[in-house]
């Protein structure tokens, strides 16, 4: 097993020099590992189509337009400077680039909207963002047909003409870890979630898969209280103690309802949600599998951004940064498209391998990683 270093997160400091060097360091490190094929045909894209060569790619042509619309002002301007840091270890002159464009979308709809006019009127022929599903819509509705929008919201129910979804979704991760739990002979699973989109996307997700990975969901429980919660499981199961149980959210509440299946023998599984707080430091997650990118890919981007900025990216920021070599790579072979979004090679990333469906919904690889105590294990590998 492949072990993973855990890093404390700190105060990110004034940008030095420091950015470039790690820069250099993480790109060279990527190129070296381009050669690994996580999803069959998925060759282009990424570092390892823009820098290992693909095919008929044109290093030179930079006739390719894109915008990212990111919060980085408002109620959700540090997030969005976190995502405007990691583009930035993908185009260090992010916003002087005339490749990529960097514009504020807010947090709310009419700035997003504003910024998405703008864009296009300057010539943008995709945009990238914006990060809420409701800004999403809107942009998608305003600019029309004229460019694609590839939001980073990992809501399906936003697919539709024009409009991408490029989160990490419910499904993806749902998918992963129950299939990784079915080879181990954790087939009887029971989903636990509060109320909400992501419980609800993960229990329709565990139910659409059941054929296809072979498990055998019992009812949902959706609670966040973990009082009489292994009771209401078994109950669930049809009477007694189920294999495995889901825990796809990752807010307060978790420790809790994990802490209910202590020494109870119930696998616990969660989602990618995991990966935004540090699994291998809460004991009641010892022991449990989780769905999250390649560690193989990620933790060098990991560590270069933690060298560049000061502090630990999550899923987002690799987000930002795959999209950024995903919008370069099409720009540079004419295809900032739908024809080229849906490639049928899909795109390499930090995050793992990618491709888009023909609905506009974006289909990823994820890992899965069982927490030890302080720290966290590679275990299984996803397939798309």
């Amino acid at each position: 097993m492949s072990r993973l270093p855990t890093t404390a997160p700190v105060s990110p400091p004034t940008a030095t020099p420091r950015q470039n060097a790690g820069r250099r360091g993480f790109l060279a490190q990527m190129m070296s590992a381009s050669g690994v094929v996580l999803l069959a045909g998925c060759n282009g894209g990424g570092l390892a189509g823009l820098r290992g060569g693909d095919g008929g790619l044109d290093a030179t042509r930079t006739d390719g337009r894109a915008t990212l619309l990111l919060p980085t002002s408002g109620r959700s301007a540090q997030l969005g400077q976190i995502m405007a840091d990691a583009a930035r270890l993908a185009a260090p002159e992010l916003g002087r680039d005339p490749e990529i464009a960097l514009s504020d979308s807010g947090s709310d709809v009419e700035p997003a909207v504003l910024a998405a006019r703008a864009a296009v009127a300057a010539g943008a022929k995709m945009l990238i963002g914006p990060l809420f599903g409701a800004q999403a819509v809107a942009v998608a509705a305003a600019v029309g047909r004229q460019v694609p929008v590839v939001t980073y919201s990992n809501d399906t129910s936003l697919k539709g003409p024009g409009l991408f979804v490029y989160g990490v979704t419910p499904f993806q991760s749902a998918r992963s870890v129950l299939a990784f739990a079915a080879t181990r002979g954790k087939r009887r699973v029971v989903v636990v979630a509060p109320p909400g989109a992501l419980g609800d996307q993960s229990v329709a997700a565990a139910r659409s898969l059941a054929g296809q990975v072979g498990i055998v969901p019992g009812e949902a429980v959706r609670t966040g209280d973990p009082a009489g919660l292994a009771a209401r499981v078994a109950a669930a199961a049809g009477g007694s103690a189920p294999d495995a149980v889901y825990l796809p959210a990752a807010g307060p509440e978790l420790a809790g309802l994990a802490g209910a299946f202590q020494g109870s023998g119930v696998q616990v599984l969660g989602s990618a949600q995991w990966a935004a707080i540090k699994a291998e430091e809460v004991p009641a997650l010892r022991g449990a599998w989780y769905a999250a990118p390649d560690p193989l890919r990620f933790n060098p981007f990991s560590e270069a951004y933690r060298e560049a900025f000061g502090s630990v990216p999550g899923i987002l920021a690799g987000l930002a940064f795959d999209s950024v070599e995903m919008a370069r790579f099409l720009g540079r072979v004419g295809q900032q498209d739908k024809r080229g979004l849906t490639r049928d090679e899909g795109f390499n990333g930090v995050l793992g391998p990618y491709r888009f469906g023909s609905d506009g919904v974006v289909d990823r690889a994820l890992s899965v990683l069982q927490v030890e105590r302080g720290a966290l294990s590679l275990i299984g590998g996803g397939t798309v």
